[in-house]
């Protein structure tokens, strides 16, 4: 009997955590084609599994998604490393008065393949030294795994930080957002050649881009009422053009990886 009540607690667990994640419960609000670059302001706490990650001085470099209350995955291109601290539930990044946690880091663990000459494999794994408190403004995304179908067309959103123009000296304060199309490989490599692999996805070129500080950061579709992190923000045009496509990890050639690797340590 102790046996089967912990097999069906496990299931509610299971249950629970599967239709929880990439769902907010304050719903985001797009309008469109904004720009991250001349941005639009999220909706404060509608991207519950944004990461901002900080040095020690509280200077934001770069994203990342929080996948379950332990681990948030980024850029490998970005250098994360233990000392520098994971920020989630923050909106604002020039505020204290939000309902944020300051997370220290414990394992940073690199595709092993990451390859900084051809940014493949441009994603990180982070373990954080203690688990995040769930609430209304943080919460985990989903993670797109292979079987998954997110076509070429499909509008999906990225989020973070970044540059508001290229030339900027500062990165904003509020969180940005931009609902950018997906492209197949094949429109892709029309803007960028051979430099496209299948372990890339791109987004955009239709008005709107990511820009630096939005690296690691997510690209988020939603399927099925649940958002999915289909992409990593990695490498794009030099001066962040809204007409050229950016180049995001894709997520759904590491779904093994990054469950494989979370489970073994």
């Amino acid at each position: 009997m102790a046996f089967l009540w912990l097999i069906s607690c496990l299931a509610l667990l299971g249950t629970a955590y599967g239709q929880s994640c990439g769902v907010p419960a304050i719903s985001p609000l797009v309008t469109g084609y904004a720009r991250i670059v001349n941005g639009e302001n999220a909706v404060s706490g509608s991207w519950p599994w944004q990461v901002s990650l900080q040095d020690t001085t509280g200077w934001h470099f770069c994203g990342g998604s929080l996948i379950n209350e332990n681990w948030f995955v980024t850029a490998a291109h970005c250098g994360v490393s233990t000392a520098h601290r994971a920020i989630v539930g923050v909106s604002n990044k020039c505020s204290s008065n939000e309902d944020s946690q300051v997370l220290r880091i414990q394992k940073v663990i690199t595709h092993p393949a990451w390859n900084p000459y051809t940014i493949n494999n441009d994603v990180t794994l982070v373990k954080l030294t203690s688990p995040v408190k769930f609430t209304n403004r943080i919460s985990p995304v989903c993670l797109a795994s292979a079987p998954a179908d997110f076509p070429g067309g499909k509008l999906c959103v990225t989020s973070g930080w970044g540059l508001t123009q290229s030339s900027a000296s500062n990165t904003p304060c509020q969180l940005q957002q931009a609902a950018l199309p997906l492209l197949t490989t094949a429109q892709c490599q029309n803007t960028w050649g051979n430099k496209i692999s299948e372990f890339m996805i791109c987004a955009g070129g239709a008005g709107a881009t990511s820009c630096m500080g939005d690296s690691g950061g997510p690209l988020v579709c939603q399927d099925g009422g649940a958002w999915y992190l289909v992409g990593i923000v990695s490498w794009g045009s030099g001066y962040c053009s809204t007409r050229i496509p950016a180049v995001y990890a894709r997520v759904t050639e590491f779904h093994s990886w990054i469950v494989e690797t979370m489970a073994a340590n």
